[in-house]
């Protein structure tokens, strides 16, 4: 069972971000829907995961062009996380060094879209997956490892979202 809360409330940054990413979800939920409903549910997920990819490389590259020292990983989620992000997705950091970042996501904005138009836990864990191929390419642009643990879109208590240099 999803428990996706929310602690922060009142923040008119943290709504505004958190309505855009939740926006965001909603389209591709329901494209990723609509084609299942069409049972074409492979082929939307694999189009949907290279726009997605795409995106995510694409936003890798501008942070390390933004990073003062994209060898650094503590450095690269100062780029990355904005205060306004950290606050809309309710993150603590668990870990956050130069080698690595290890992350707790108390919140999903994208999970509560999903949750809120009706979708079953499993389309909500899929449409996750799909999600986290952003953050996986990334890390990827960053020349960083990535690893994805626990979900909320699983049902457990937080995402567990780690970036870190290869082989640390």
């Amino acid at each position: 069972m999803i428990d996706n809360k929310i602690s922060i409330h009142g923040d008119q940054l943290v709504d505004i971000q958190r309505g855009a990413i939740g926006h965001r979800a909603t389209w591709t939920g329901l494209t990723y829907v609509a084609a299942k409903e069409e049972g074409k549910a492979e082929e939307a997920e694999k189009f949907i995961r290279k726009a997605v990819e795409k995106t995510g490389l694409t936003q890798g590259n501008q942070i390390k062009s933004k990073c003062a020292d994209p060898e650094n990983v503590a450095c690269f989620a100062d780029t990355f996380l904005s205060p306004t992000l950290l606050k809309s997705f309710e993150i603590e950091f668990a870990t956050k060094n130069e080698d690595r970042v290890d992350l707790e996501f108390h919140h999903c904005p994208l999970l509560k879209a999903w949750v809120d138009l009706g979708f079953d836990d499993e389309t909500c864990e899929k449409l996750c997956d799909i999600a986290m191929d952003g953050d996986r390419n990334i890390a990827k642009a960053m020349g960083y490892d990535f690893y994805l643990g626990e979900t909320l879109a699983q049902g457990c208590p937080v995402c567990q979202v780690s970036f870190f240099k290869k082989g640390k």
